[in-house]
């Protein structure tokens, strides 16, 4: 199936929270296969109203949450008022549709409404509910003793019942993909298409900054592998002095242990809008996420989209797009040593930095935009549609 008769295609997205969803949505509008977005956050990519709901309840229950007190709060508030969510999912008018697509944990309300013959979608955002808790704890059980997964053990049941009901898992990444058949999930019921990137924001720097410059964009926790990076860092320092570490985001509550020793040894921002993250993405030496867990970082195409090298983990979900060597160097995630040795190299041969550079921008940003991972969806759903119903109702 071609972009042109996506119309055979018919979906509703459907998620709590934000997510990346409205970009798959706007995709599908544009081909015309947009059913409706179901959502609790603000059309932020300018849907047609018609085809866009929000759950007011659910977003004016957790507003207070979003602006005062720390993070954790608007964890515990989010799982608190979920049946909010649940009670006007519920009570919402069904459109004609033959696809449901829904973010992981909230797809049980639509699966359980969608009729027989409709295709139903859970789109992976992170690792196999089991691969995702497991290495979660692990890295709080060394960093962070006592401190136990911020997620409710009914979330991961209910994630582990969608993955059951689901006809097609969406993998973001091939690290995805295989934490769900390491899991007991059929293969051939996963199919992996890495994030899209906005390419209009996100375009290829023009030169190589002169002093080494590191960064790293993501909630500061111990999943998404800190721990590891600042030593690495420092490991760096000794041999390239004048290099810098740039970290963008909020610190997370199992940091805290960590977080008194790095203080002073990066520079950070709590948080950037993509206009302002684009032009310091262009001014880096690469980018850094040796992540313990991932589904795949949405960062990892927008420094693609910069033309930055890549340094990070198969956990980060980097294997998808990044050839070890090529595009960037893929590390293990727990390994500073490791991490250290590629960043200088990275740093001090600039011809294997502009090589990189633009290997990275040529494998993540062309042919790869919003509108290009929503067509892969459109020519994939078809075919799955047309298996379900070959398979017949009661399969």
């Amino acid at each position: 199936m071609t972009p042109g008769d996506a119309n055979a295609v018919r979906a509703l997205f459907v998620t709590a929270g934000a997510w990346y969803l409205p970009h798959t949505a706007k995709a599908f509008e544009a081909r015309g296969a947009l059913a409706g977005l179901w959502i609790s956050m603000k059309n932020s990519t300018g849907l047609a109203a018609a085809r866009y709901r929000r759950c007011w309840p659910f977003h004016v229950a957790m507003k207070p949450f979003y602006h005062a007190g720390p993070p954790r709060w608007t964890e515990k508030a989010f799982y608190r008022f979920f049946p909010i969510w649940r009670w006007w999912l519920q009570r919402q008018p069904w459109p004609e549709c033959n696809v449901v697509h829904a973010i992981m944990g909230f797809a049980t309300e639509p699966f359980d409404r969608a009729k027989p013959t409709t295709l139903k979608v859970v789109d992976a955002q992170n690792s196999h509910p089991t691969s995702y808790c497991g290495y979660w704890q692990r890295e709080l059980d060394l960093w962070c003793p006592g401190e136990t997964v911020t997620i409710p053990r009914w979330m991961f049941a209910r994630m582990n019942r969608e993955l059951e009901a689901a006809d097609l898992v969406l993998c973001p990444s091939s690290f995805v993909r295989d934490t769900m058949v390491q899991n007991g999930v059929p293969a051939q019921k996963c199919f992996v298409s890495p994030f899209g990137v906005d390419t209009s924001v996100f375009v290829p720097r023009r030169e190589l900054p002169r002093q080494p410059q590191f960064i790293c964009v993501g909630t500061i926790c111990l999943r998404k592998g800190y721990q590891y990076l600042f030593r690495a860092f420092e490991i760096v320092k000794r041999s390239v002095p004048e290099a810098q570490l740039i970290c963008v985001g909020r610190y997370k509550e199992d940091f805290r242990t960590e977080r008194p020793k790095w203080a002073g040894t990066f520079r950070h921002y709590d948080s950037m809008s993509h206009q302002q993250l684009a032009p310091l993405l262009a001014q880096c030496t690469a980018f850094v996420l040796p992540s313990v867990e991932e589904g795949f970082a949405r960062v990892l195409t927008e420094a693609m989209g910069a033309g930055l090298p890549l340094i990070a983990s198969y956990e980060s979900g980097a294997t998808t797009l990044v050839r070890d060597g090529v595009e960037g160097f893929i590390v293990p995630p727990c390994d500073p040593q490791r991490l250290a040795e590629v960043m200088i190299r990275v740093a001090l041969d600039r011809e294997l930095n502009r090589r990189m550079g633009e290997a990275a921008y040529l494998k993540g940003a062309v042919s790869n935009s919003w509108q290009d991972y929503g067509d892969r969806l459109l020519a994939e759903y078809p075919r799955r549609l047309a298996s379900l119903q070959a398979r017949g109702p009661s399969a």
